[in-house]
């Protein structure tokens, strides 16, 4: 069902009340930076064990505090569990899932995966290469843990052969580069698979929402052309001389292209403002119907004032299209007209000075 409740400690700038969230959706509402998005952030640390809004735990922490934590209680498969985070100002983090100690923060993904819908999804539409690399590496490792450590393996890798190049140790340059290789053309392969069967549901979806004429889909665009470790192998090697100049490796998977396509041109250089807000909300519902293809699991869903800017008519079609779900927050402005959303079973926040009073 999702969460039950969530309580925290010196976190951000939350008062640290229980919070009931026995209910298939939450509504929060109040003023930009009272605390609903730090809220969410809440939710989101417990079900990934990070921020998505930094990579330092530190700023997590309230000013003046040593340390933080958050705890939340949450249904799975019918059976009430608990997770907590403690942070401290060292960078120390231990995660507790049913009191035992949780190591890799991999394994949280199995409790009670959460797909965030926020104005930093405009970024995988008109961001840099890198913003939808991040994506799909998601989308791989919401249902892929395989992944997830193929990945961390590559990096581990490129981190080696990087500090060869800095060091200049040839010697060790062409077994470094074998790794990078064998590693590097597994995760083109997924990459590949993925996208493919990505782009069956992102494709109609565009189609049914956006009203374009043309199609939209996803086009992989790998870094390395060759098809076996040794032609990757003749590839390092001929970049040898710009990554010594730089230092770094300069071509692999971390430099692969995912395109966001309508017709043969890119989304984002022909929409409207409008087009790419909506766009990049579809991304997202794409991504949780693929999950729950992959799984046959329903995820809980955090909305971040993504409504906000749509106009009504795109707002409709947006929320014609949210997949079905454990649990969904929504954050809005007093002044929205979140009221012909609730449902009889909605909980309403008013959320002031990080304090969250329920409304009847």
């Amino acid at each position: 069902m999702g969460f039950l409740s969530i309580g925290s400690q010196n976190f951000r700038n939350l008062s640290g009340a229980e919070v009931p969230l026995e209910a298939p959706q939450v509504f929060l509402v109040g003023e930009n930076g009272q605390g609903k998005t730090n809220f969410l952030e809440a939710v989101y640390l417990l079900a990934y064990g990070g921020s998505f809004r930094t990579a330092a735990d530190q700023r997590l922490i309230r000013h003046g505090e040593e340390d933080a934590l958050v705890r939340g209680s949450f249904a799975s498969d019918g059976v009430g569990r608990a997770v907590a985070i403690r942070l401290d100002r060292q960078g120390g983090k231990e995660i507790h899932v049913d009191g035992k100690n949780v190591r890799d923060r991999l394994q949280l993904i199995e409790n009670i995966p959460c797909i965030l819908f926020s104005h930093q999804d405009l970024e995988t539409v008109t961001g840099s290469p890198e913003m939808r690399r991040r994506f799909f590496n998601q989308v791989l490792g919401l249902f892929d843990p395989l992944f997830v450590s193929l990945l961390r393996a590559y990096r581990r890798a490129l981190k080696a052969r990087n500090l060869l190049l800095r060091e200049s140790g040839r010697d060790l340059l062409a077994a470094a580069g074998r790794s990078l290789a064998e590693l590097g053309l597994r995760i083109r392969e997924r990459r590949a698979q993925v996208v493919e069967e990505f782009n069956r549901t992102l494709t109609p979806l565009f189609g049914r929402v956006s009203g374009l004429e043309e199609e939209v889909r996803i086009q992989y665009r790998p870094c390395w052309k060759g098809a076996t470790v040794s032609e990757v192998e003749k590839e390092l090697e001929r970049s040898l001389p710009v990554d010594l100049r730089f230092a770094a490796t300069t071509t692999g998977p971390h430099r692969d292209r995912f395109l966001l396509l309508q017709g043969s041109r890119e989304f984002a250089h022909q929409a409207s403002t409008g087009q790419v807000r909506l766009g990049s909300l579809l991304l997202r519902v794409a991504q949780t119907r693929f999950y729950q293809a992959k799984t046959g699991r329903q995820p809980v869903l955090l909305l971040d004032d993504v409504l906000l800017e749509l106009d009504f008519a795109r707002r409709e079609r947006f929320l014609g299209e949210i997949p079905e779900y454990d649990q969904a927050f929504f954050t809005f402005l007093p002044d929205e007209q979140f009221l012909g959303l609730r449902g009889p079973q909605t909980l309403v926040y008013r959320v002031e000075a990080g304090e969250l009073r329920r409304q009847a």
